[in-house]
């Protein structure tokens, strides 16, 4: 395994043999290098990878901060020879610009490194919200496994913890806090929790449930400032107390001081950030590669530049239910768009059938879910069905006679049935009306309505549920 380049590479394009070049070394930069390698058996592959570290799955990063699984266990190989066995080489690099008439990336060391095929993998980044005292120390994203390190430090069992975020990957992070014993409180901008992936019911039964677990949660509300709780007492006021020997800095006190948009302050031993992600694609800017959310890729994963692809967090595919491009930024969706893409690398043409929305989400033992079009359409019509005291909540959403999308809290019965019906995209006849008294009757529906031996086997892997 080579942990960087020593001097200038072979201009890969000058033989028979062609350069694959992925940048990004998570699920799907490596499910497309293996891809590739199976299939080009005498190709040259390289990934590019811009963290010191084997390549490892970020969704594992809560698993290691509960302790379920050691740093190893993150990893997405486990043998430490397994890019070496396959010839694969890993660089560590990070590329700060495509270009895609010399076919070359230049990457933060100052090389370059060429190319002639080459798949952008490069994920998400998390969001920096432009806060003051992001810089403090004991302020920390939890993206890496670098961040893991130090939140691990921090979180200790009664510690104060304040998080920014309560969306899909901040309830994940949550778990995990709550799991170590700390003292959690979070913050969310939104009117609810989860507001991407919630409706107002579903997002407020998720609060509930989180405060019944000794969560204090902050909706509607927005971080204004963190500072230092030893800083020294700014204004007369201040100076005043400080000498006299009030309200002064408590050393033996959490280490942080944040100020919240409704008045209120809260300590914390450690603030968390998760306030959502976006592409990784600014390394893009002028280099003729169309970017829209995401990087904008065919039915074949390929951009608009001939023998340039992008799988994953980072790319903008078409959403079947939705009829629309989408970044859907979930592991499945990234694993099979990989795929794809490398098949394509290497001259075996291959569609990719679509993406979808879906989320499935733990939080704190409650399971909640999101498919498709889960607000609705214009035109369309609801049916929804909640039981506070129980903690159950399910909306359908039609168009015609079509499941388009659906939000479920507490509701475990059925998930494969749900994602089934919205992905299929079958025309339910006569059982829409009776999921519309009844909606809880989604097997029967999709029994009497699935067709083909591929839908009919989703069925009995939902009943297997």
């Amino acid at each position: 395994m080579r942990s960087g380049l020593q001097g200038p590479l072979p201009a890969f394009g000058e033989n028979t043999m062609t350069h694959h070049v992925i940048l990004g070394a998570g699920p799907a930069g490596v499910i497309a290098a293996e891809t590739l390698r199976k299939h080009c058996p005498q190709d040259s592959i390289t990934i590019v990878g811009d963290e010191k570290e084997a390549p490892y799955s970020r969704m594992a990063i809560p698993y290691l901060l509960i302790g379920n699984v050691e740093e190893k266990g993150t990893w997405l190989r486990k043998s430490d020879t397994h890019f070496a066995d396959l010839r694969i080489d890993i660089v560590n690099a990070r590329a700060t610009q495509v270009d895609t008439s010399a076919r070359q990336l230049v990457l933060d060391n100052g090389q370059s490194l060429a190319f002639d095929k080459l798949l952008i993998a490069t994920g998400s980044q998390p969001v920096r919200p432009p806060i003051e005292g992001m810089d403090l120390p004991g302020v920390h994203p939890c993206w890496t496994l670098a961040d893991a390190r130090a939140i691990a430090a921090l979180a200790k069992p009664g510690a104060k913890v304040l998080q920014m975020g309560a969306g899909f990957i901040g309830c994940i992070i949550m778990e995990a806090l709550k799991q170590r014993g700390v003292e959690l409180s979070v913050v969310e901008m939104g009117d609810r929790m989860v507001p991407r992936m919630m409706g107002p019911m579903a997002g407020g039964m998720i609060r509930d449930w989180c405060e019944t677990k000794g969560v204090k949660v902050f909706v509607g509300t927005r971080v204004e400032s963190i500072e230092s709780a030893s800083a020294a007492p700014t204004g007369l006021l201040g100076k005043l107390a400080s000498a006299i020997g009030l309200g002064g800095p408590d050393p033996t006190g959490p280490g942080l001081r944040v100020r919240l948009s409704n008045g209120q302050t809260v300590e914390a031993d450690l603030v968390i950030s998760a306030t959502g992600v976006r592409p990784a694609i600014g390394f893009l800017k002028d280099s003729g590669i169309t970017c829209l959310q995401g990087i904008l890729t065919d039915e074949f994963l390929q951009t608009n530049v001939p023998g340039i692809y992008a799988a994953g967090d980072c790319a903008e595919a078409f959403d079947k239910v939705s009829g629309q491009t989408i970044v859907s930024a979930i592991q499945p969706n990234a694993a099979e768009q990989a795929r794809v893409a490398a098949l394509n690398m290497a001259g075996q043409l291959t569609t990719l059938k679509g993406v979808t929305q879906i989320n499935v989400l733990d939080t704190l033992g409650l399971i909640s879910t999101s498919f498709g079009n889960w607000q609705g359409v214009e035109g369309g019509e609801q049916a929804q069905l909640t039981d506070q005291p129980a903690g159950k909540h399910l909306s359908l959403q039609f168009k015609d006679d079509v499941m388009v999308g659906c939000n479920s809290v507490g509701w475990t019965e059925h998930v494969g049935v749900m994602r089934g019906l919205v992905e299929g995209q079958i025309h339910l006849g006569e059982w829409k009306d009776r999921l519309m008294h009844d909606p809880t009757r989604l097997m029967d529906a999709y029994l009497a309505c699935a067709q083909g031996q591929e839908q009919w086997s989703g069925a009995a892997d939902a009943r297997r549920r």
